[in-house]
């Protein structure tokens, strides 16, 4: 059976330090989810591959281009009527961050033997951040709120929704030029499903799953 989530219509029960404990938990794993995504160098996350893809076309770095795709991806949340919250804010802040701490400290792996290891504890680690940081109800970020504000507005599945969404990114990216490997469509088809589990049981009192 599908599992619906309604994370802003019920009244939230847990209070807010907890909720920024969870917050912050959720996004710096995030960051270190993504450093040993890309760390494994088997290939990173569509959005990555999207934000690669762009700067071929424009004299704008990688870095540049997730800014403003971030950006864009915001505008979107307009007919969705999603509104950003603090999570908002905090997944601009904190996940560059975390992502260049965890680059700092793993070392490079050349054995694949290490390297896969990596890339599922990644993708893993960071649909279980997905769940935390969203979870906390404080505000999504920009792409993980356009999931959810598809999720309430379709009333399709996270599941559903976060895997189109991935694979939809990703064929934008690949043909505008974009670099990928198996890794970046693990992520696409693994995604989906893992923050289809962890969300529902993460979210906080009053924002609980439902069939």
């Amino acid at each position: 059976m599908a599992v619906s989530l309604s994370l802003s219509t019920s009244p939230v029960r847990t209070g807010l330090p907890r909720r920024l404990s969870q917050l912050a938990v959720g996004l710096v794993l995030y960051g270190v989810s993504m450093g040993l995504v890309l760390r494994s160098s088997l290939g990173g996350n569509p959005w990555d591959v999207l934000h690669q893809g762009l700067a071929r076309h424009a004299p704008l770095s990688v870095g540049t281009w997730v800014t403003l795709v971030g950006a864009l991806v915001l505008l979107l949340w307009i007919p969705l009527r999603q509104k950003p919250g603090v999570g908002t804010v905090g997944n601009v802040l904190v996940l560059g961050a975390a992502m260049d701490a965890t680059l700092s400290l793993v070392p490079h792996p050349h054995a694949l033997a290490v390297r896969v290891p990596l890339l599922v504890a990644g993708i893993v680690l960071n649909a279980l951040a997905t769940g935390l940081y969203i979870g906390a109800r404080l505000g999504p970020g920009p792409r993980d709120g356009l999931m959810t504000g598809l999720h309430r507005r379709t009333g399709r599945s996270v599941r559903l929704i976060r895997t189109c969404i991935e694979l939809t990114v990703l064929a934008a990216g690949t043909a505008l030029g974009g670099t990928f490997g198996v890794g970046t469509v693990a992520y696409a088809l693994a995604i989906g499903p893992l923050v289809q589990f962890f969300l529902p049981r993460l979210t906080v009192p009053g924002g609980t799953a439902r069939p």
